[in-house]
């Protein structure tokens, strides 16, 4: 799949053309069996057989650069069977069934075609609504501009029913989002200022300004742009084993073909048992199938890089998950907030949240988010100096303010901070993450946050364990203490905790090295889940269309807020692989039984050719039910 992708419109594509060319073929062709059998039913045989013969040329031309083509790609496809029918049919005067085998050739392929973009609507869709142009506002000046040349800084200006073009953050009041194409979910999400906004994102409500905060090429909807694209690209391992199916299957066609010719002294029926063999059910339904399971996960908000991926998901033995942003929520919440100096609660929260804004740490954005959400007005810091992983430090509003961790704040020179008052960590709160803030020297309070358990994270593991997943366990970087909690409360198989980037690659290497465990399954959503994402037999990421390294590492990419996205997506690769190899060993079987009754006579090649297509059309139909829930 290629250019079908823009859309209706986009008459151009190759793949569009290749469809259109397959159709016109077939017409030519039947409309010259129809006027042969006009003339053979006029008792002009002659001619008839001219115009079946004309036809098996016509038809066979194409077929021949075809199969030069793949042959020099060192493949060997089931389209030199359908050669080798159409010469013996010319060769043995049977050029009706040779006319037959073109337009059935010709027919499959279009009618392949057709089923190929139908499977790919989903994927087609996200591609063609990537918008191209974006409006820029300069001062009281608005520019239209390409996408790509959108800088971090930009104001953007959304007008109603466009797509979101960057990621930013919202600079007016608020926006009223369609977040459907993205995560399914049909009801519009309203962003308050300050809000985050995802490119992909269509606005449903009145237009609005938003501040880039990365570049396009770096953008959520770009990194779905590139995952389609490499699900365009994708050959699926069993399609690429179906080729060398199809190598074997030639000489074991020839062979019966020839048995039946020895035995029978007829060599119409050899050319029977040939006709009965074009083309396989191998290589139409398995690819059908699979492209079907990549639309379906489309559909559900989940973005997979090919068919190869769909078939490896098929196949999970052991998921292995992250916490944070995976078991978790990934987006800290304020728990408490403790003053220390007098001032007052929200006065602690306003200082910390203006200086934040232009923080990198994760939990800044939690900070500022909640300060919009307590409609507190936040000043814009200056002389800000920020050590990552420590804290940040400026000036707000004419006070030196000082955010961080409690040493850090302590070494600043903001005195000793009083311990908190809460006991230890609650239970289901996951841990506490506890931030200092310092005003002009002084301890002013400290903000307490946790991070808490998805919703559906326990139902998460039921579903894996019903789907037939035969390990669960959880591969965390935090403290073993916090992360046997959560294993212990989701009652997962094993818990590796205070692990590093590098610690979960061995991880991944050891499950898949134990009998009955592999293929394994990663799950993450940070930059340190990358190498382990990448070095899985399938890599998930959750909701991290924008980070760049994880999205690109993982073979797909979840962007519902759902962990239990995860087992859809298995169940979409055991169904879709099922179905595959269904309608590939119902497809075989009943061509092997034509051949033994072509062999023995029992079919000619008229009607061979026709059973064998009526096979091609039943297997094609069966894997579109992959598209189904």
């Amino acid at each position: 799949m290629n250019d079908t992708a823009r859309g209706p419109g986009a008459g151009a594509g190759p793949a569009w053309r290749a469809e259109r060319g397959f159709a016109v073929l077939a017409a030519f062709a039947l409309a010259a069996i129809v006027a042969g059998l006009v003339l053979h039913a006029g008792d002009h045989r002659h001619a008839a057989q001219l115009v079946w013969g004309a036809t098996v040329v016509a038809v066979g031309l194409p077929l021949v650069v075809s199969v030069a083509a793949t042959l020099a790609h060192g493949r060997m496809g089931v389209d030199v069977i359908a050669l080798v029918a159409m010469a013996g049919a010319l060769a043995l005067g049977e050029t009706l069934a040779g006319a037959v085998v073109g337009l059935m050739l010709a027919g499959g392929n279009a009618l392949e075609a057709v089923a190929g973009r139908r499977a790919r609507r989903e994927l087609s869709a996200l591609l063609a609504r990537a918008p191209a142009v974006a409006h820029r506002r300069t001062g009281d000046r608005l520019e239209e501009v390409p996408v790509d040349a959108l800088q971090i800084g930009d104001v953007v200006v959304v007008r109603t029913g466009e797509i979101v073009a960057v990621d930013g953050i919202l600079v007016s009041h608020a926006a009223v989002l369609d977040e459907s194409a993205l995560t399914g979910e049909s009801l519009p999400a309203t962003i308050a200022q300050g809000g985050m906004v995802r490119s992909g994102t269509a606005n449903a409500g009145s237009p609005f300004d938003l501040r880039a905060s990365r570049p396009a090429a770096a953008s959520a909807y770009a990194a779905i742009v590139r995952l389609v694209r490499d699900a365009q690209a994708d050959r699926a391992p069993f399609v690429r084993l179906a080729d060398r199916y199809a190598a074997l299957l030639l000489p074991v066609t020839l062979l019966a073909a020839g048995g039946a010719w020895a035995l029978s002294g007829d060599a119409h029926r050899a050319l029977a048992v040939i006709v009965v063999a074009t083309p396989c059910p191998l290589i139409l339904a398995a690819p059908i199938a699979l492209v079907c399971g990549v639309s379906r996960a489309a559909r559900g908000g989940i973005i997979v890089k090919g068919a190869g991926v769909i078939e490896r998901l098929g196949r999970i033995r052991s998921v292995l998950l992250d916490k944070t942003g995976t078991l978790t929520l990934g987006t800290p919440q304020i728990e408490r907030i403790e003053v220390l100096d007098g001032l007052p609660e929200a006065e602690v929260l306003r200082a910390a949240a203006s200086l934040d804004q232009l923080s990198t740490h994760v939990l800044a954005e939690a900070l500022v988010r909640e300060a919009h959400g307590r409609a507190l007005e936040l000043a814009f810091p200056e002389d800000v100096h920020e050590e990552p992983g420590e804290g940040i430090e400026g000036v707000v509003g004419g006070r030196r303010v000082c955010v961080g961790s409690p040493d850090w704040v302590r070494r600043r020179g903001d005195g000793a901070l009083l311990a908190p008052s809460a006991g230890p960590d609650r239970a289901g709160e996951l841990g506490l993450a506890k931030i200092a803030v310092g005003v002009d020297g002084r301890a002013a309070g400290v903000i307490v946050m946790a991070d808490r358990l998805r919703p559906d994270a326990a139902g998460l593991i039921t579903e894996l364990r019903h789907g037939g997943v035969a390990h669960v366990a959880m591969v965390s970087g935090d403290r073993a203490a916090v992360a046997e909690s959560v294993g212990e409360s989701l009652g997962l198989d094993r818990v590796w905790s205070e692990r590093s980037p590098q610690d979960k690659l061995e991880v991944v290497r050891a499950v898949r090295a134990q009998p009955g465990l592999s293929p394994v399954l990663m799950v993450g959503d940070g930059v340190n889940d990358a190498p382990a994402l990448a070095i899985a037999d399938v890599g998930i990421a959750m909701g991290t269309l924008g980070a760049t390294a994880s999205s690109d590492a993982a073979d797909a990419v979840i962007t519902v807020p759902s962990i239990a996205a995860v087992a859809e997506a298995l169940r979409i690769g055991r169904r879709s692989l099922g179905i595959a190899t269904q309608s590939v060993l119902a497809g075989m079987a009943l061509s092997f039984v034509a051949m033994g009754c072509a062999a023995a006579g029992l079919i000619p090649p008229v009607a061979g050719a026709l059973l064998q297509e009526g096979i091609d059309v039943a297997v094609i139909l069966n894997a579109l039910r992959a598209l189904r829930a």
